[in-house]
């Protein structure tokens, strides 16, 4: 039987929660405790965050905004699926997480951390959604968050604010006209997408399996719409 081995740990800021990067086979896993956050195994739900985000935007060269690398899942698929001129930021705030991108993830990574249309910015997310609001920079096109397990603060609890009516507000007013914020969950909350309707946009609730070819858990993803 396999074991896992663990190759790096990582502390969360602002918390004494603890990430840990193990290996079990050829399969790489970010655990937080004893619960799996994300992995190579399971990855589909995380590219369709990406892919179909922006199979449902107008702009012809989009501006996203992606909250948590993680292990570069989305934000991949997200440069797969855009033309040359589009834009793709990406915050995270475990610096340990882009290290592991560059070493024993970079297989993964390739070469996407040069990618010009890409920047990743070692910041909390809701930092970069402040500064939209504020003029500091452009408007987006479209913000995906998947920087917990959920529409709650699971891995960090400050991320709880992102959820929050205020944090919902704020997102809106940070996309461009009929631009989409999308959020990635491990499970359904019938409770935040009547929060989001609440916040002013149009919702469209899809299940995604983890893995292709209809395998592996459920996923939610919400779509909302600044209508």
């Amino acid at each position: 039987m396999l074991q896992r081995i663990q190759i790096a740990s990582a502390s969360i800021p602002g918390g004494e929660k603890e990430l840990t990067l193990v290996s079990h086979g050829r399969d790489f896993v970010i655990m937080l405790g004893r619960d799996e956050l994300m992995g190579t195994r399971m990855q589909f739900s995380e590219e369709q965050l990406a892919d179909l985000t922006i199979a449902e935007l107008d702009a012809k060269t989009p501006r996203i905004l992606i909250g948590g690398y993680g292990m570069g899942f989305t934000y991949r698929a997200a440069l797969a699926a855009l033309p040359a001129r589009a834009e793709v930021r990406v915050a995270e705030i475990v610096p340990e997480i882009l290290e592991w991108a560059q070493g024993p993830l970079a297989h993964l990574t390739g070469e996407s951390m040069t990618d010009p249309r890409g920047d990743i910015v070692l910041c909390d997310v809701g930092a970069l959604i402040d500064d939209a609001n504020d003029g500091t920079c452009a408007k987006y096109d479209a913000i995906l968050l998947d920087v917990d397990n959920g529409p709650d603060g699971v891995v960090r609890d400050p991320n709880d604010r992102l959820y929050t009516r205020t944090g919902l507000a704020k997102a809106r007013e940070a996309l461009n006209d009929r631009g989409l914020l999308s959020i990635w969950s491990a499970a359904p909350d019938h409770r935040f997408t009547r929060r989001l309707m609440d916040a002013g946009f149009d919702v469209e609730v899809r299940e995604v399996r983890a893995r292709p070819n209809n395998k592996g858990p459920r996923h939610t993803i919400w779509f909302a719409r600044k209508s």
